[in-house]
């Protein structure tokens, strides 16, 4: 523990060394149509929860015992533009540390941070690589800031766009002003996202596909095709890329209501590969069923969400989000959440002046399918939950954060508190007090 807490703070020390380092050669770059660019992030996110109530414990679940775990990554963002409307982007990643119970146990994790890390160990690894063709036509412009994997410049509010490459597809899909980064706003795994869209990705949270987008003033529609890994949360992708793969389709509008600015966002995604079927698994071994054994091509997943914000005021945002899935074959990206709605609102500090602050409040509900359900009851597993049977109620997440602006928006503190009734769909479980301690730094 106190090797890991020592590298931790190296980490820390040595992002501050680069931000200093870098600001000095960014300062000098009065360039309005930047040729490269250079961004660094580095989250420390240290967890504790005391003890809690279980009347029984599975393979998979939380540890009722007192638990402290922390999370490490850190990541470079470059960028470079080849030729007219290409763009290039490379994003070397090290991650480290861990979550409760090797991040099992609850479906809305409380880090989402977690996810991404596949061992205690730090590892450095490729988030991103990947190449962008945009197309402009049209007479309204507007600037664009230098930003991580985004170039400063002056683009066309029309055009179409394709990436290829390796890339976070929750970089492209289902973003939300007020609640989308556990870097840097809500931390539990079902705000970053629609919980119920289990979207393609790797152990680490990224995967390889093809990335398309038509945007115009007020609306945008995007699509992506990509690959599947051969195994639910597995690091190797599956090449059979006409028998697994998913689809994803969003269509998102912009406006504005009473003067402040809104964004209604509609997804569907379509996932398919060899994947196993909850009661297909009950069916052949109803004693001790085990949906990995029922694999198969042909298995398919088809869920939507809504996902809206909006301002009320230059200070004061709101946010909802609502999503579905069938709930029939099992879980193979994200985690095990078939049904989920959520809301919460996001306040800065400018009103006692600190203007860079913020405080956030959410309220999350999940649930699963009967399918799921019956599984779970009988005694199955998935890859994130699991407690060997189940009283079934919905998992209810609340949660809580202030974010600091230590140093001049490069150095962020951020107290957090989570409120986790049910954890793994279980009232017999729980409930679980979460306790966080976030530190970001960025360039």
């Amino acid at each position: 523990m106190m090797k890991r807490t020592v590298l931790l703070m190296i980490g820390v020390v040595a992002g501050a060394v680069t931000k200093s380092f870098a600001q000095d050669n960014v300062k000098q770059d009065t360039v309005k149509q930047e040729r490269v660019n250079l961004h660094f992030q580095q989250t420390v996110i240290t967890q504790t929860k005391p003890r809690f109530n279980a009347a029984y414990s599975g393979n998979n679940s939380l540890s009722p015992s007192s638990e402290t775990a922390s999370s490490l990554t850190s990541t470079l963002f470059m960028g470079a533009r080849l030729w007219k409307g290409a763009e290039a982007y490379f994003n070397p990643e090290i991650s480290g540390g861990e979550g409760f119970s090797q991040a099992l146990g609850i479906a809305g994790f409380p880090n989402g941070e977690a996810f991404r890390i596949g061992s205690a160990d730090p590892r450095i690894y490729i988030a991103r690589l990947y190449l962008t063709q945009r197309f402009e036509w049209g007479s309204e412009y507007e600037n664009v800031t230098d930003d991580q994997n985004q170039l400063a410049g002056r683009k066309s509010k029309r055009y179409f766009q394709v990436t290829a490459g390796k890339f976070g597809i929750s970089d492209f899909f289902d973003g939300n002003t007020f609640s989308h980064d556990p870097r840097s706003q809500f931390m539990n795994w079902s705000l970053m996202s629609n919980g119920a869209w289990d979207y393609p990705a790797n152990t680490r949270g990224y995967i390889i596909g093809l990335y398309a987008e038509l945007g115009q003033p007020n609306w945008t529609l995007r699509y992506a095709y990509t690959m599947v890994p051969t195994a639910a949360n597995g690091s190797i992708l599956d090449e059979r890329i006409t028998k697994g793969y998913t689809q994803n389709l969003e269509y998102e509008r912009r406006y504005q209501l009473g003067g402040q600015n809104g964004t209604l966002r509609l997804l569907g995604f379509y996932n398919r590969g060899k994947m196993g079927n909850y009661r297909e698994a009950v069916s052949i071994n109803p004693a001790a069923p085990d949906v990995d054994a029922v694999d198969r091509y042909g298995h398919h997943k088809l869920g939507f969400g809504i996902n809206a914000e909006q301002n009320l005021n230059p200070d004061l945002g709101v946010f909802a989000r609502a999503s579905f899935n069938d709930g029939h074959t099992q879980t193979w990206f994200f985690t095990e959440i078939d049904r989920s709605i959520s809301l919460g609102s996001v306040l800065k500090g400018t009103s006692w002046k600190r203007k860079n602050d913020e405080v956030g409040l959410a309220f999350v509900g999940n649930g699963i399918s009967g399918p799921h359900r019956d599984y779970l009851a009988a005694g199955g597993y998935g890859f994130i939950i699991g407690d060997g049977k189940l009283n079934y109620a919905h998992e209810l997440v609340a949660e809580l954060y202030y974010k600091a602006d230590v140093y001049k928006g490069f150095f962020w503190l951020t107290p957090d508190y989570q409120f986790i009734a049910n954890p793994a769909y279980n009232r017999d479980r729980g409930p679980v007090h979460v306790f966080s301690l976030r530190a970001h730094i960025e360039f």
